[in-house]
């Protein structure tokens, strides 16, 4: 654990210290960087989605330290880490564990399957059908898996972070809406600069192995004990009302054919809230909700097809709603 800071104690969730979450967060960024150079920004995101207890989508090309980032943030917060390559023949039971015959006892034992770890990879997860896809899903949204009749909770806390390529179509089977509306946030990593490449590169050549160890930060529990501090973040009812206008924004825009659900209300306010957090702040401005919408709201938007050929994005759409809707000028 890091000594002195973060501070080597956390107090009750009831009442957030200001600046305990931020002095957390900021501790686990600055060891992510370690492995990830000059994605900060991206990572700010990572960290706010987790802490608001939500789901993550990386959609990029390969080679960008994908499935790094994933499995940095266990090493960093001592989560128990799986690992899971989507493939066309993959089945769900690979996914959730299966009943199997106990050959002593001559009874069925379950056995569970990789998705009993506090933070799962689930590795290009648009080229598993369909229905492997939803075992995974349905695991995210009610945080239990049912076998053969019986109920299995999944360890706390439990996380997802899948990734998808968008530039390959053959043998891909995308994720439809419903399913993407699981996630609370989806965003890409981006081609890091030229310098951020040359740094990369020298830290390679300097370590003299592929593997970087990184040092532990937290633990599950602390994390949890972060996550519900970031559930006590006080919204003023206006910057509720501006998240519910921009929400309302998508719906009645003349360029999507689907606006965001209520889910991506809820969505919108958790991941404010974790920004606030980050940012030392005990209380969420209209900056947060502008700092996450994006993320937050545009993989739950459909543009209309014309739009979309004419080159619209989801993302355009929600940065016309943000541009559109005023935001309040004064919160209590």
């Amino acid at each position: 654990m890091i000594e002195d800071e973060p501070p080597a104690y956390f107090p009750e969730p009831t009442a957030p210290e200001q600046g305990v979450i931020a002095a957390w967060g900021n501790a686990i960024l600055d060891e992510l960087e370690r492995a990830i150079v000059g994605k900060r920004d991206v990572l700010y995101l990572l960290v706010t989605g987790l802490l608001a207890d939500g789901h993550i989508l990386l959609e990029d090309v390969p080679g960008l330290a994908k499935t790094l980032v994933a499995r940095s943030f266990a090493q960093v917060a001592d989560l128990s880490f799986s690992r899971v390559q989507f493939t066309p023949d993959l089945v769900p039971g690979d996914i959730t564990g299966s009943s199997v015959l106990d050959l002593e006892t001559r009874q069925p034992i379950f056995k569970a399957g990789p998705i009993f770890a506090n933070l799962v990879l689930g590795d290009e997860i648009n080229r598993a059908p369909p229905k492997t896809q939803a075992a995974l899903l349905e695991a995210m949204e009610e945080r239990q898996v049912t076998i053969d009749g019986v109920t299995h909770a999944l360890p706390t806390p439990f996380l997802v972070i899948a990734t998808q390529n968008p530039i390959e179509s053959g043998g891909t089977y995308p994720l439809p809406e419903a399913q993407l509306d699981r996630f609370l946030m989806k965003f890409g990593l981006g081609y890091p600069s030229e310098d951020d490449e040359t740094e990369i590169l020298a830290r390679r050549a300097e370590r003299r192995q592929e593997r970087i160890e990184l040092r532990q930060i937290l633990d599950g529990a602390r994390l949890r004990q972060l996550q519900e501090a970031v559930e006590m973040i006080h919204v003023d009812r206006a910057v509720l009302r501006y998240m519910t206008a921009l929400v309302q924004a998508t719906r009645v825009s003349q360029r999507t054919q689907a606006g965001a659900s209520p889910r991506g209300s809820l969505a919108l306010l958790k991941a404010s809230r974790a920004w606030a957090g980050l940012a030392g702040r005990d209380f969420v401005t209209p900056d947060d909700v502008v700092a996450v919408a994006r993320p937050t709201l545009a993989h739950r938007i459909i543009v209309k097809p014309d739009d979309w050929l004419r080159g619209m994005s989801a993302e355009d759409v929600v940065a016309a709603c943000l541009e559109s809707v005023p935001a309040p000028t004064a919160v209590a």
